[in-house]
Parts: structure tokens; C-alpha cells; sequence
């Protein structure tokens, strides 16, 4: 009887809708994920600037290429499927070449996540939370994880993530998927995109993607966005395009967030502004895009979004001189992002 109690109780996948001016947001609670982001352009019209699907259907039966959602208990990879805390070994599901992905075949964004709350008014809001229990995906103990989307500022969408370990030391490091476009989802690729990252280094990685553990200057390289540049001018450079952690080390502060990235596309003049609290962000290009048909009917090929996940370094757990990701019981994981949208023409 309980375990039937328990079954009802299990939360429904939802969708849901805030607004707040000409910034429209679509989310649901399935991976805790944002469907639709309606911006304006230079002449106030609007466009959906992300990539996703029409219904719930393809981002709950594997279709989708973790568009819009909030991947954890651990984002991007882990050597090697496996790490040591506490003298305990601990062996993860391996869903990427030798490595773990995005915390494993059944990560956060592929489970339903409870709806808290969902504010109306001047800042309006929606939380969802989701319980991680010990041993899931193969990570030690129960943790409580928590995620607010709002919009909270004139064209200002604010998350924060919390997770709360119950009683082990875990490791934790979550991070928001969303495939952006600027000129709209169903716009082409993103290569006359310009980009700005405030990061002076990278993590090299190795033949599986993973960190060599060395901190790259990019100073004169493919890598070096320190200053604003065409996606497309340097790509052809890099094997495979854009898929490397970025140490955010050189971006202005405010209210405790530093300077991420300004993403700028000129045909609309829309520009996105990031500002994150975490220490690195995983600059992808959306390179394994290949042909997946999306709203409306889009066509996603390759390059047709980019991505912007701030994070813990990549394999981290395994990787001593980076800034650890290991959350103890009694400590709460927080992180805070802010995509601020403007529209700026690149001559004034």
C-alpha cells in the first residue's frame, strides 16, 4: 500500500508560462527545463531564442540533446565513470565514450521535478526541487536540490540552483543546458554570432574530452574570446568546434555574480549578457547536432545553437588542483545565474 501511495505521489510533467514585459518564458518541470524564450529585437519584435521541441514528448523519450535543461547530480564528464571520496570508490553509469555525462544515463534532466511554487506579480516566478537519493546514478547520499527560474529585472531571467546533501559528502555541480540562438531558434547556425568570454585560460582536455589538468593561457589563440569576436572566424581551428571549460578569471563583479559572456547577434541586434557565480563555463558550439527537427518543424544541424553552461570544472572530483565540487552535509551548494538581454546594432 505504500509503495502505491508512493506512486501516486509522484509529480506529473507540467508545463508552464511567465511573463513579465516582452520576455516570455516557457518551462516545464520535466529536467527542470526551458522550452521557449520569447526576446525582442532592435524593432520590438519577438523571437523564440532557444532550441526545444514543440511538446513534453521528445525531451522525455531521449530525442532531445539535453536542450533547455538542468543537468546534475554532476555536469559534463567524469573520467573514466568513476572517482574516490572519503577513501570509497564509486562507479557512476558510463553514457560517454569511457566516460559520465551530465550525471549519468538518468541524470536530473531526465526525471520530474516537484513544483514548490509559482509566483505571480512584478517578479514573477516558479521553483522546483527535486529529491536525489543516496546511491542514484551511483552517487553517495541523499540531496536535495532546488531550482528557481525568475524574471527579475526589465529583459532579466534569473536561476538559482541550491542542493542540500543530507547526509554524505557528495559532489555537486549543476548546470542549465539551454541551446541559444539570437537570431531564433529556426534561424540557421549561430557561426556570425559574436562572442565575448571573460576567461584568459582553458582546461586542455585529452582525446575523451577530458581535463588534462593544466590551466591553458588563450592569450592569441583560436580560444581567445577576451575580446568580442565572430564565432565563425576561428572555428575551422578547432577540432570538431567550440566544447572547452573556460576559468572565469578576468570578468567585472556586481551583487556578487562575475561577467561571463556577451553573446551579440547582429542581424536582430539582440545581445545576451551572462553573469554567473560559478567558476568556469563550458563553451560549446553545438557541434553532435546533426538534423534533429524541432519547433515549428526547425531543422537543428550542426552549429544551430550555442551553449553557455557555467559550472565546477569538468572532472573535477578526480582533479586536485581544481576548485573541489565536494559539498559536505551541513554546507549548501549554491549557484546563481542572470541572462540580462538587450538589443545593441554592432556599430553604436
Amino acid at each position: 500500500m505504500a509503495e502505491h501511495l508512493e506512486l501516486q505521489q509522484q509529480p506529473e510533467p507540467q508545463a508552464f508560462e511567465l511573463q513579465k514585459g516582452d520576455l516570455r518564458l516557457k518551462l516545464t518541470n520535466w529536467g527542470a527545463t526551458i522550452t521557449s524564450l520569447q526576446v525582442p529585437d532592435a524593432n520590438g519584435n519577438l523571437a523564440d531564442v532557444v532550441l526545444g521541441f514543440d511538446s513534453l514528448t521528445p525531451y522525455m523519450d531521449g530525442s532531445s540533446r539535453y536542450f533547455g535543461c538542468i543537468v546534475g547530480r554532476v555536469a559534463n564528464r567524469i573520467k573514466n565513470g568513476g572517482f574516490t571520496l572519503s577513501g570509497q570508490h564509486y562507479s557512476l553509469p558510463i553514457n560517454n565514450g569511457p566516460n559520465t555525462l551530465h550525471g549519468g544515463k538518468i541524470g536530473f534532466d531526465k526525471v520530474v521535478w516537484k513544483v514548490e511554487e509559482q509566483k505571480d506579480g512584478e517578479n514573477p516566478s516558479v521553483k522546483f526541487s527535486y529529491h536525489s537519493h543516496d546511491g542514484e546514478q551511483g552517487f553517495p547520499g541523499d540531496l536535495d536540490v532546488s531550482a528557481t527560474y525568475t524574471l527579475s529585472g526589465n529583459l532579466e531571467l534569473r536561476l538559482d540552483m541550491e542542493a542540500v546533501p543530507r547526509n554524505k559528502p557528495t559532489p555537486v555541480s549543476l548546470a542549465q543546458h539551454t541551446y541559444w540562438n539570437l537570431a531564433g531558434h529556426n534561424s540557421g547556425d549561430i557561426l556570425n554570432h559574436s562572442v565575448q568570454i571573460w576567461g584568459s585560460h582553458v582546461t586542455p582536455v585529452d582525446e575523451n574530452l577530458i581535463p588534462t589538468g593544466e590551466l591553458l593561457p588563450i592569450k592569441g589563440t583560436a580560444f581567445d574570446f577576451t575580446n568580442e569576436k565572430i564565432v565563425g572566424s576561428t572555428i575551422s581551428e578547432v577540432p570538431g568546434g567550440y566544447d572547452h571549460n573556460y576559468v572565469l578569471d578576468c570578468g567585472e563583479s556586481m551583487d556578487g555574480l562575475k561577467h561571463a559572456a556577451k553573446v551579440r547577434d547582429h542581424s536582430s541586434s539582440r545581445v545576451l549578457d551572462l553573469w554567473t557565480s560559478a567558476p568556469g563555463m563550458q563553451f560549446y558550439t553545438g557541434n553532435f547536432l546533426d538534423g534533429i527537427v524541432g519547433k515549428e518543424g526547425a531543422v537543428y544541424g550542426k552549429h544551430a545553437g550555442l551553449c553557455l553552461e557555467t559550472q565546477g570544472f569538468p572532472n573535477a572530483v578526480n582533479q586536485a588542483n581544481f576548485p573541489s565540487i565536494i559539498v559536505s552535509p551541513g554546507e549548501v551548494y549554491g549557484h546563481t545565474m542572470v541572462y540580462k538581454f538587450s538589443v545593441h546594432s554592432y556599430n553604436s
